[in-house]
């Protein structure tokens, strides 16, 4: 059980982020789950849960947005994987999304979701 990459997923609609949390266990991850921007950056700080990959909704409520987000955690960590999931903000990808970042549209497969996480730590992982 603990050998599971575990990704930070952080998505304020909770149907959304029980989909996600399956979608990603089903393809041999681990998820660990917060509601927004702010509890997303204290848990990427604290680094007990070990993240290794960053899947944020752009519109997370009234604290700070995905993109901002992403753009907090390259500050710390330069080249840890990112991925959007978005309904509405997928135009905006090009100018605000941060580099080497995927931008998976709602509604999505699960299958789609942990292939894309794959992909993203596909350079990651080969190194350990």
């Amino acid at each position: 059980m603990g050998n599971a990459v575990s990704v930070l997923v952080v998505e304020d609609e909770a149907l959304i982020c029980s989909f996600i949390e399956e979608a990603l266990l089903e393809g041999g991850f681990e998820a660990c789950s917060v509601h927004s921007g702010e509890a997303a950056m204290s848990t990427f700080r604290n680094g007990r849960e070990g993240c290794r990959a960053l899947l944020t909704d752009i519109n997370l409520g009234d604290g700070i947005s995905g993109w901002e987000l992403a753009r907090q955690i390259r500050e710390i960590t330069p080249d840890f994987p990112v991925l959007y999931v978005t309904s509405a903000s997928a135009p905006d990808w090009e100018s605000r999304g941060v580099n080497g970042s995927v931008l998976i549209q709602k509604p999505f497969a699960p299958a789609q979701l942990a292939a894309a996480i794959s992909q993203l730590l596909g350079g990651a992982t080969s190194s350990d």
